[in-house]
């Protein structure tokens, strides 16, 4: 494995953002580097560590609690741990924020509620209009906007292979990730 710092991303944005799949190719690129990585996935954790656990305001505050301390775990392990959890509101970010500490990234997945539904093969955003779903972000249940992300990416407008590299540029320019010389693309592992 290369020098890295550990550090925690966490991205936030509404359900079919894209969280996930950038979390996982995001995590892919830096296996290949040689960084130890993880993915923390919301709706993967939610079958496990958070089984218990509904979607109402006092639930959801608990259900982030709890991945944002098993992410500063695995950060204080050198890991790169790349939460991908919908946290609607300023207040489970700035929660998130205070309980990691240095090494936070927040990242805004960003994409119309329009693009997010049309990408909803589960059916959750019909079932959530049909009144099925309480508590639904963006439709029954609030989103708030970050209001200064690290960094944002816009995934109806960037390719994902873009995506990652202004992920991994933020990462090299925070000292998350080592530096070639004159460029801010990570070093690859000898």
């Amino acid at each position: 494995m290369s020098a890295t710092r550990g550090a925690v991303i966490w991205m936030t944005g509404l359900s079919g953002a894209g969280k996930s799949t950038l979390a996982g190719a995001l995590h892919q690129r830096l296996k290949e580097a040689g960084h130890a990585s993880i993915v923390l996935d919301g709706d993967v954790l939610r079958r496990g560590l958070t089984a218990g656990l509904g979607f109402t305001p006092e639930d959801r505050a608990e259900n982030l609690r709890r991945v944002a301390h098993v992410a500063a775990l695995f950060m204080q392990q050198g890991f790169i741990a790349i939460a991908a959890v919908i946290s609607p509101e300023h207040q489970h970010r700035r929660m998130a924020r205070e309980i990691i500490g240095e090494g936070f990234v927040e990242v805004f997945v960003n994409a119309p509620l329009m693009v997010c539904e049309a990408r909803d093969a589960k059916g959750l955003y019909a079932r959530a209009r049909r009144g099925e779903i309480p508590h639904f972000t963006g439709i029954s249940g609030p989103f708030d906007v970050p209001l200064d992300p690290d960094v944002m990416i816009e995934t109806d407008r960037v390719p994902i292979d873009e995506a990652v590299g202004r992920l991994l540029a933020h990462l090299a320019a925070v000292g998350c990730l080592p530096r070639e010389s004159g460029h801010d693309r990570p070093r690859l592992a000898k």
